[in-house]
């Protein structure tokens, strides 16, 4: 249980990248006061959350109603992750990320960034979608299904004391050590992303 948990957390920690939506949500709310940030960073969280655990608990269900299995689902969310740690390794993503909150920064009129872009789709995105279907359907049992959500829980936790506390972790990291842990969960990610292809695979032969 407590392997289970660690690579859950891993997992989760490197697609939802707390470190990397913190700088993000900086530059969004800047012009915002302390309790409206305070406000959008609670509810990015508990938004992004609601996604995550519909999906955790009901996505299983969507694929077979659209006839999908589990092993193509595997396969397909291992190569989204891979092609994210692609993107985390050559800094792509972090570029992409910031694009979209200039655009969103650039528009007067948007002024709450809980819902869009922090919520969906920087925090409960494509890629921990994926993830956390992919972990639920690889552990049944009540036990190592709840492990898998306190690893999610956790990390969302965090996420949230990132955002809460952007402006000292951007003083403190800076970009370039930012650049450095970036790299280096993107590998990680990206041999998780092959042990994932490896077992759909695995379970479409047997």
């Amino acid at each position: 249980m407590i392997e289970l948990f660690v690579s859950s957390l891993i997992t989760f920690f490197v697609v939802i990248d707390p470190p990397g939506c913190a700088p993000i949500y900086a530059g969004l709310s800047a012009g915002a006061t302390p309790e409206h940030r305070r406000a959008m960073a609670i509810r990015a969280v508990l938004v992004a959350a609601a996604i995550l655990l519909v999906f955790a608990l009901f996505g299983e269900d969507l694929l077979r109603g659209l006839g999908i299995s589990l092993a193509s689902f595997r396969i397909a969310g291992g190569i989204m992750l891979f092609l994210i740690a692609l993107e985390m390794v050559f800094e792509k993503r972090t570029e992409r990320r910031e694009d979209r909150a200039a655009k969103v920064a650039a528009t007067p009129e948007v002024e709450d960034v809980s819902i869009f872009p922090m919520a969906m789709p920087m925090i409960a995105g494509p890629g921990s979608i994926a993830s956390v279907m992919l972990l639920m359907s690889k552990n049944e049992g009540v036990e190592r299904t709840l492990v898998v959500l306190g690893a999610l829980a956790t990390i969302l936790l965090l996420t949230l004391l990132a955002l809460l506390a952007a402006g000292p972790i951007m003083r403190v990291l800076g970009a370039k050590i930012e650049a450095v842990i970036t790299r280096l969960l993107g590998v990680l990610l990206a041999a998780l992303a092959v042990q994932f292809v490896i077992d759909g695979i695995r379970i479409s032969l047997t």
